[in-house]
């Protein structure tokens, strides 16, 4: 049978999602503990991977297994077995069309940027930091760019191994919460550090070093090297994974609701 399951962990405490020969990976204590709960070894598909100090609320993943236990006591199993710094938050049985990847047909982002002269000391990993005033209007203004289909070129890593640069956003904004500003990107999926290049080029904008418009030309221009540098991986969370409503999921989409319950 194959099970989904819905994860959320602090990828501060670990090298990214994918598996690592010393064990630091995500991927790596899940199948872990998912293996002693099933009693052979079980390995995982997840809806993508998350780079070492990106946190998710809600990462979906799959594995088959022939051993039949309750959907409460995966949870709870599993649970039992992980450090704090992971969680399963639900467990659902799937056919076995089902495809955590494939199957996927939107995931969804959260940055949350500190923005004060001294950076935070309880939200340090939880947040990246810039020190110099921004502009959040401007910043929005720009965003909307990035909405739509467009070759990313320009706003994705040398190491990228996708096939097309190609991608669709369904939603791309920038509000400001208190000292924080939220970035939220949503589309049908992202390129190797895609989120963390577009927030960079954004918080050019909102400095003063260009214009909104300007990403529109780099978008243009699909070069890399004429974009400005990747930002820190603190501060962004895979929030959601989106599935067609007939896969009966449980809610896969969850929210910073500290920030996003404000109305500032």
């Amino acid at each position: 049978m194959r099970i989904a399951l819905a994860l959320e962990y602090d990828g501060h405490l670990f090298c990214g999602w994918q598996t690592q020969p010393d064990g630091c990976g995500v991927q790596n204590r899940l199948e872990g503990a998912l293996s002693e709960m099933a009693g052979h070894e079980v390995g995982v598909v997840a809806a993508g991977r998350t780079d070492a100090g990106v946190h998710a609320l809600c990462q979906v993943v799959h594995f088959d297994t022939e051993t039949i236990r309750p959907l409460s006591a995966w949870v709870r199993g599993i649970n039992a077995n992980l450090p704090m710094s992971l969680r399963v938050l639900w467990a659902q049985g799937v056919s076995d069309e089902f495809h955590a990847r494939f199957s996927a047909r939107r995931r969804d982002y959260q940055f949350i940027l500190y923005n004060g002269p001294v950076g935070p000391a309880v939200m340090a990993s939880k947040s990246s930091w810039f020190h110099l005033p921004l502009d959040v209007n401007k910043m929005d203004e720009a965003a909307r760019y990035f909405e739509g289909e467009h070759d990313f070129s320009a706003f994705r890593a040398s190491e990228c191994q996708a096939k097309s640069p190609v991608r669709t956003l369904y939603q791309a904004e920038v509000k400001k919460h208190g000292d924080c500003i939220v970035f939220n990107f949503s589309g049908n999926a992202f390129l190797h550090h895609q989120v963390r290049n577009m927030v960079g080029a954004l918080v050019y904008v909102g400095k003063g070093s260009f214009e909104p418009d300007h990403i529109y030309t780099l978008l243009q221009q699909r070069d890399r090297t004429k974009s400005p540098p990747t930002f820190s991986p603190d501060g962004l969370y895979l929030t959601g994974v989106g599935y067609e409503a007939h896969w009966d999921l449980p809610s896969t989409r969850r929210y910073i609701q500290f920030f996003t319950s404000s109305t500032n």
